[in-house]
Parts: structure tokens; C-alpha cells; sequence
């Protein structure tokens, strides 16, 4: 990457002298202009990271780059970076213009640019007419509105977001992921964001870097992080997944055949895996399995015997659950109206297309 607006290289952190680390070298680069996302559970070093980037902590090793400057060691407020929490943080005692116009009280902007600076933030966030009441009068997406045009008003390189839908219901936090990410798209401002949020990572974001145990499991946009995850983990994490113990029987390149613990045969692409003989993983996503409501034998080669278990209607979609070989299990999702559904506990057959499956690395090993 070319000039990245921020850097960080080899960076460490621990609590304290010889324990754990909650970051663990870390090499990440952020582009001018992109909606960088930190996905992964509690725990992961994901606000860890956005913290030392905010300068509210301290690395403990290695260095943090922002504009090619090394701002490891600067005082947060003297890194110029808009942050917004999850809690909001206003001012309860301000009005709505007080609380976005105080970034820029503290830098001592006079009066007359202030009062242009802030109008301009609040048209932003579609808040305009708002700016006489105080927080307590407002709803919570509107005080998430407030709280990202305080971020936004001094015109920072970067912008911090660190859980900011997470008090708001299930409708107003799509609404305001689609408002996020407008909101970027338009003024073109680099943003890092952080959330446990598999769905919001997904919608919001040009890149998603994955955290676990203190390390980016993977790096990649969207679309790449969902149908080509680099690991077991990966692919447990981000969406829903099959997961499906086995072991190598052949590997040829990228191609291997795994031997399931349940029993069946069946290919899968060696995206993360050892050779003939070592335990692996298989990955496939329950959209890529299709079922049919007649025995395997009916269907020739490529199709494995199963047996429905639960079919649950969930709106725009089916959700399957079924019998697979010896004590297995797969699930499987279609289109609500795709087409008549197998008899619960009669014959089935699944199946799904070439390069849908992928074995990796068992994340623990076996007991």
C-alpha cells in the first residue's frame, strides 16, 4: 500500500511485565479514504488496537505511524483523531451545538467559524433544526448523529469508531450502518471501525481485518473475507459455516479428498490444510448446500445420503437442518418458495457445486 495514512509496525501490548499480550505484533496499514473494520470477538485486541491508535493507551512495543509521523508517545489531543464511542460521551449540560461545537472551542476557533463549522456538521448527519436541544431530548440514533458530527467538525484525518451502534435496536442500527456508510462514501474521510458485528462489518466496510488472540487471523474486503476465509477460524467467525471434522486421504495442489468422521468422501479445496493423514476442517456455507427430496442413488455421482431433521421458515428464506452419515450433521439454507421440500426423516440427498467446500487446520485439536 502507497503512502498509508496510518501505520502501525511490529506493534505489542501487554498489561503487564510478562503476561499475555492483548496485541501481538501487529503490521497494519490504513489508505487514505478507506472504512478499515476490526471484527472479532471479546477479547480479540480489537479496541485494544483502536485505543493506541487514539492514544488513551500506550503501546508496549513497536511503532504507530500517522501521516508518516510516529505519534506512539503524542498526547491524544494532540493527534488531531475524531473518536466515537458506543456510550456517545455528550455532554448532557450542552445543547446539541455546544456538544459538536466543543472540538472546536478547545483549538480556540472563533466564534462566527465555529457557528458555520458546526451547521455544516450537522447537515452531515441530517440534523439540521436540532441544534438547541440537549441530548436528553433526543433519540438514540440521533445522539449517535451528534456524537459522529463532534468527530467530524475539526476536519480529522482519521475517525475512530469503537462499537457506536451498539445500544441501538436491531431496525436503527441497519438504519444507521447504511447512514455510516454514505456518510463515508460522500465526504471520502478514512475511517477505523470496530465491532463484533459480523453483519456490520460486512455492509460497511472496503477492508475487514479479523482479530483473534491478539493477531489479524485475515486481511481482505468483504467478499474475499466471506467465500475465500484463510483459516478454520475465519470461517467459524465471519457468517455461518458447516464445519465438518475429517482427514486427508489425497492432496494434489489446491485439491485434496477428506474422509469425514461422519463417514461420507468428499472433496474440498486445500485452502489451509497438511497432507494424506493429518485431521482437518471442512468449511462449506449453508447456502451452497442444496438438498433434494429423493435418495442419493437417484442422482448419480457428486450427491451424499441425508435426512431432513427440521425445516424452520424464516421469512425469505428455509432453514435446514439435516442427518449426514454417521452422527453428522448439515445445514443448509434455500429461498422460502424454492420448490417442495424433502419428507421429515425420508430419503435426501445433498450436494454442492465444485470449489464450495474448503479444508483447513483444525483450530484445537482433538481430545
Amino acid at each position: 500500500m502507497a503512502d498509508p495514512l496510518v501505520r502501525f509496525q511490529g506493534v505489542r501490548k501487554t498489561w503487564r511485565a510478562g503476561g499475555p499480550a492483548a496485541v501481538e505484533a501487529l503490521d497494519l496499514d490504513i489508505a487514505r479514504g478507506e472504512l478499515l473494520t476490526l471484527l472479532g470477538p471479546s477479547g480479540s485486541g480489537k479496541t485494544t488496537t483502536l485505543m493506541m491508535l487514539a492514544g488513551f493507551e500506550a503501546p508496549s512495543a513497536g511503532r504507530i505511524l500517522l501521516e508518516g509521523r510516529d505519534i506512539a508517545r503524542l498526547a491524544p489531543h494532540r493527534r488531531g483523531i475524531g473518536v466515537v464511542f458506543q456510550s456517545y460521551a455528550l455532554f448532557p449540560h450542552m445543547d446539541v451545538a455546544g456538544n459538536v461545537g466543543f472540538p472546536l472551542s478547545v483549538r480556540g476557533v472563533g466564534r462566527a467559524d465555529r457557528d458555520a463549522r458546526v451547521a455544516r456538521a450537522l447537515a452531515m448527519v441530517r440534523l439540521e433544526g436540532l441544534a438547541e436541544r440537549r441530548p436528553s431530548e433526543l433519540s438514540g440514533g440521533q445522539q449517535q448523529r451528534v456524537a459522529l458530527a463532534r468527530a467530524l467538525v475539526f476536519e480529522p484525518p482519521i475517525v475512530l469508531l469503537d462499537e457506536p451502534l451498539g445500544a441501538l435496536d436491531k431496525a436503527l442500527r441497519e438504519e444507521m450502518q447504511l447512514e455510516i456508510r454514505h456518510l463515508h462514501r460522500r465526504l471520502g474521510v478514512t475511517m477505523m471501525y470496530v465491532t463484533h458485528d459480523q453483519a456490520e462489518a460486512l455492509t460497511l466496510s472496503d477492508r475487514i481485518a479479523v482479530f483473534e488472540g491478539g493477531r489479524v487471523r485475515q486481511l481482505a474486503a468483504p467478499r474475499m473475507l466471506y467465500e475465500r476465509p484463510a483459516d478454520a477460524f475465519v470461517a467459524g467467525f465471519v457468517g455461518e459455516n458447516n464445519l465438518l471434522r475429517g482427514t486427508i486421504q489425497e492432496r494434489d495442489g489446491d485439491e485434496c479428498l477428506v474422509r469425514l468422521d461422519c463417514g461420507p468422501l468428499v472433496p474440498a479445496q486445500a485452502a489451509d490444510c497438511g497432507g494424506p493423514g493429518e485431521g482437518c476442517v471442512v468449511a462449506v456455507r449453508p447456502e451452497r448446500v442444496a438438498v433434494a427430496g429423493v435418495a442419493a442413488s437417484d442422482l448419480g455421482g457428486g450427491a451424499w445420503p441425508a435426512t431432513l431433521q427440521e425445516a424452520i421458515f424464516l421469512g425469505d428464506h428455509v432453514r435446514l437442518r439435516l442427518a449426514f452419515g454417521d452422527g453428522g450433521e448439515v445445514l443448509a439454507k434455500r429461498p422460502a418458495g424454492a420448490g417442495a421440500l424433502p419428507d421429515p426423516g425420508g430419503p435426501a440427498a445433498i450436494a454442492w457445486p465444485e470449489g464450495a467446500a474448503f479444508a483447513f487446520r483444525e483450530a484445537a485439536p482433538r481430545v
